[in-house]
C-alpha cells in the first residue's frame, strides 16, 4: 500500500513539474509510436495466467495480456517491445516515458486517473479472497489469525487491507508469482487475487482445491496511457471497441479462464 502510494506521488511530482516548466510540452504518443514502428508495452511478467514467462526465458503466448498486447501491435502494424514492470513500478514507468502503454490487469481507479488516462474497459476481474476448500474460510470474520498473502502496490491490497478485521495477518509480496509460492509452501493461508490465477494454482497443487471463499470487489481494467494524450486514448478506445465487437477479447479470456468476459466490460463504453 505504502509503495502504491509512493509511486502515484511521484507521478503526480512528474505531471506537476512537466505542467509548470516553460516549453516542456510533449510530442503526440500515436505518432510517435507510428513513426517508430514500434509499441513499449509495460507487463508484469510475473502475474501468472495473465502473464509469464515461460522455461525458454519467453513470453508466454497464450497469456491473456501478452495476447492484447501483441494483438493491439500487429492491428496497428508496429512491433510489439514488452517492457518487464510489477505492480508498484507499472504506472511511474508509464509516466516517465519507458513504456507507451501499460496492458498489466490495471484496474481503472479514481486514485490512477489523477496521474494517467485509460482506455474503455477491455477486461474485468474480482477481487477474491481465495483459499483451500479445508481452510474452512467463508467470511473476513475467518480470516482473524490466518496468513493472507497479497500482492503489494495491487488494488488486490487496497481492499484487503480496507476490509481485513483486527488480527488478519496480512502478507505481502512482491509480485502474484511469489504470492502464489507463499500459498503453496504453507506460508500463506489464504490469497487476495483474481479468480484466474487460482487456475495455474489448481494446476501446480490441485489436491489443495483452491477457489474463491470471499468476494471483494468487482474491478474493470484499461490499458494505461499518460496523460494528456488524446489521440492515443481515441485510437485505443476504438480499438478495444472493435475488439470487443468481433468477439477477439470474449474468445481471448474464455479460452483461458473458462470464463465468460463479464458484462459489465461491454456495458461500460468509454472510460
Amino acid at each position: 500500500m505504502l509503495i502504491r502510494k509512493l509511486a502515484v506521488g511521484l507521478a503526480l511530482s512528474v505531471v506537476a513539474l512537466v505542467t509548470v516548466v516553460p516549453g516542456t510540452g510533449h510530442a503526440d504518443a500515436l505518432q510517435n509510436i507510428k513513426d517508430s514502428g514500434k509499441v513499449r508495452i509495460a507487463i508484469d511478467p510475473a502475474a501468472p495466467p495473465y502473464s509469464a514467462v515461460n522455461e525458454q526465458g519467453d513470453y508466454a503466448g497464450f497469456e491473456v495480456e501478452v495476447e492484447v498486447a501483441k494483438r493491439l501491435a500487429s492491428d496497428w502494424g508496429v512491433t510489439l517491445q514488452i517492457v518487464p514492470s510489477t505492480p508498484a513500478n507499472r504506472i511511474p514507468y508509464l509516466i516517465t516515458g519507458q513504456a507507451h502503454l501499460v496492458v498489466s490487469t490495471l484496474s481503472i481507479t479514481d486514485e490512477r486517473k489523477q496521474v494517467i488516462d485509460f482506455s474503455r474497459p477491455y477486461s474485468g476481474i474480482q477481487i477474491v479472497v481465495g483459499a483451500p476448500e479445508t481452510a474452512g474460510i467463508a467470511s473476513l470474520e475467518d480470516l482473524v489469525g490466518k496468513r493472507v498473502a497479497v500482492t503489494r502496490g495491487s488494488t488486490n491490497d487496497d481492499e484487503i487491507t480496507k476490509d481485513a478485521l483486527p488480527g488478519t495477518n496480512i502478507l505481502r509480496f512482491e509480485d502474484d508469482a511469489t504470492s502464489i509460492t507463499a500459498l503453496l509452501s504453507g506460508q500463506a493461508e489464504a490469497y487476495v487475487t483474481a479468480p484466474a490465477l487460482f487456475t495455474s494454482i489448481r494446476a501446480k497443487s490441485p489436491e489443495m482445491n483452491m477457489e474463491p471463499r470471499i468476494v471483494l470487489k468487482t474491478n474493470l481494467t484499461g490499458i494505461g496511457l499518460p496523460k494528456g494524450e488524446d489521440s492515443l486514448r481515441d485510437a485505443l478506445d476504438q480499438w478495444v471497441a472493435d475488439r470487443l465487437a468481433d468477439g477477439t477479447l470474449a474468445r481471448l479470456y474464455h479460452d483461458q479462464f473458462q470464463l465468460e468476459l463479464p458484462e459489465e466490460v461491454f456495458q461500460a463504453g468509454g472510460s
